[in-house]
């Protein structure tokens, strides 16, 4: 049956926020990180603003009625998964906006308030009456809220620039959370800091329910265009929420995005502060036709892919001159090598978000072990008992690799792992095929032609296809809207590649 475009789970997202006409922030920001997002974004505007670059020279209240019957038409008909507010300028909106809210549980669920008090220009874009009606009405009913640090400083009543550093930022987080919001983000843009590889932006995400601080470090990027940031981000994270994800996972999602868009901001908009890139996302294409494998690939350093599969230790397999002891030196240290990597795809699996991901990386550790015994098979054939095997020190170029693929385990998300030991999956694969379907490969009396034959054969080139597979949908999500995150899977694919050359190395050494 076709599934029409109606039927589709779509997710929404609702902001309710002033109307920017110089387009970088409120209504308009909230709609274009929503729709780079893949998120449908609704609005109700509560103000509007005459803005360029240079300021804010006008605001124009919507009347609070109008506010109401906005927010009822949304929430009556097309409804929504998360919300987020930005610039509600007088204390009557502020609180027929939550009497409204409070009508519809469900879309409530989800509110990301982004507590709009100043411009990046340095307009003042709140009346000071509303202050304490966001925190006795709206505050309460918040799911996470993201204030910067000079509004940290409104919101708790505390003189401009009380806080000074990170630990400042701890505890005016958890202030503010005690005001009734599940979750605050204190925002360190205003307060960046040195550290030893250079200037940092700090995040700190306050957790009510547990007390647990987070920190999100990200680099300063030195640009006067940063308008609409704070909009950007709390809409950002209002589509994550919206498509599922917990709030964690949603800040992550949305740091990542703003830092990009900073990064990438449109520096020929406007004569002052300009906006960032809401579409940096969009116009960006990493693939650029390619598929995400193929496009790691092409992201290595000239002849680096050639250097692993065209190998000395390759070709001497390939014609079959390569000494005997070496291959020997070289199966032994593979078998306990592929120990290593059987622990490292079952801890892909354990990372995998569902049982079906979950079950294509134990196929791969169930690969893994039937290679382990053909490797044992050539050693018996050589008469090497797998005993002689297991007591065999593992070199040192085996330990620098086992070790880079766990520790990206242990300390990265299930893509960097998947990425590590992408080049050993697939590389090999390659090389199967390669030398398999090579006329120049000598086949008759070449000791190691069995070898070759393993990593060609079907079940060895499914398990590439698996891998590749899985990494080409956690790509989709964790890597297509991110120059930054692509960089760094990136860097990762060319260490653990360069480190399968030292391996093949060590093979011609034996040591």
């Amino acid at each position: 049956m076709t599934t029409t475009v109606s039927e589709k789970s779509i997710p929404r997202a609702l902001t309710i926020a002033g109307s920017d006409s110089g387009g970088g922030a409120g209504i308009q920001a909230d709609l274009k990180t929503f729709t780079s997002l893949h998120v449908y974004g609704t609005s109700v505007v509560a103000a509007l603003t005459s803005q360029n670059t240079l300021g804010v020279d006008a605001i124009h209240d919507v009347p609070v009625e109008f506010v109401q019957k906005q927010l009822e038409a949304v929430l009556s008909d097309i409804g929504t998964d998360a919300v987020k507010t930005g610039m509600l300028s007088s204390a009557a909106i502020i609180t027929a906006v939550v009497q409204t809210l409070k009508k519809y549980p469900e879309a409530a669920r989800h509110i990301v308030v982004d507590p709009v008090m100043v411009a990046t220009s340095g307009s003042r874009l709140l009346a000071a009456d509303a202050t304490q009606a966001y925190i006795s009405e709206l505050l309460p009913i918040t799911y996470l809220l993201t204030p910067n640090v000079p509004e940290a400083e409104v919101l708790l009543g505390q003189q401009k620039n009380s806080i000074q550093s990170v630990q400042d930022m701890h505890a005016a987080a958890r202030k503010l959370g005690e005001m009734g919001p599940k979750y605050v983000l204190l925002k360190g843009g205003h307060l960046p800091v040195e550290r030893e590889n250079g200037k940092k932006v700090v995040d700190v995400l306050y957790e009510s329910s547990t007390g647990v601080i987070k920190e999100f470090v990200n680099p300063y990027v030195d640009t006067k265009n940063t308008h609409g940031t704070g909009c950007t981000l709390s809409s950002a994270i209002a589509a994550e929420l919206a498509k599922g994800k917990d709030a964690f996972r949603a800040v992550v999602a949305g740091t990542t995005y703003i830092q990009d868009a900073i990064q990438d901001s449109l520096g020929c908009i406007g004569k002052g502060s300009g906006p960032i890139n809401h579409f940096h996302n969009v116009r960006w294409m990493p693939y650029e036709g390619k598929s995400f494998v193929e496009a790691l690939k092409s992201s290595l350093p000239t002849g680096v892919w050639d250097q692993f599969i065209d190998h000395p230790f390759v070709r001497g397999m390939a014609d079959g001159t390569l000494p005997k002891e070496n291959f020997i030196f070289y199966i032994k240290q593979d078998y306990l090598y592929l120990q290593h990597y059987a622990r490292a795809a079952a801890l892909a699996a354990y990372k995998s978000a569902d049982i079906e991901m979950c079950a294509r990386n134990a196929k791969i550790v169930i690969h893994i072990h039937q290679e382990m015994q053909l490797h044992l098979k050539y050693c018996e054939k050589w008469g090497i008992s797998k005993e002689e095997v297991l007591a065999t020190p593992e070199s040192v170029f085996n330990v620098a690799y086992t070790r880079y693929v766990l520790d990206k385990g242990a300390t990265g998300d299930q893509l960097d792992l998947q990425v590590a030991m992408a080049p050993c999956l697939i590389g090999y694969g390659e090389i199967g095929m390669k030398l398999y379907n090579d006329p120049n490969t000598k086949r008759e009396g070449n000791p190691y032609w069995t070898w070759i034959e393993n990593y060609a054969e079907g079940d060895y080139q499914e398990a590439v296809r698996t891998g590749r597979n899985i990494m080409e949908e956690l790509a989709q999500h964790n890597v297509s809207t991110s120059p930054t995150r692509f960089r760094e899977v990136c860097n990762i694919f060319e260490a653990a590649t360069k480190l399968e050359i030292e391996f093949w190395e060590m093979g011609l050494q034996m040591r």
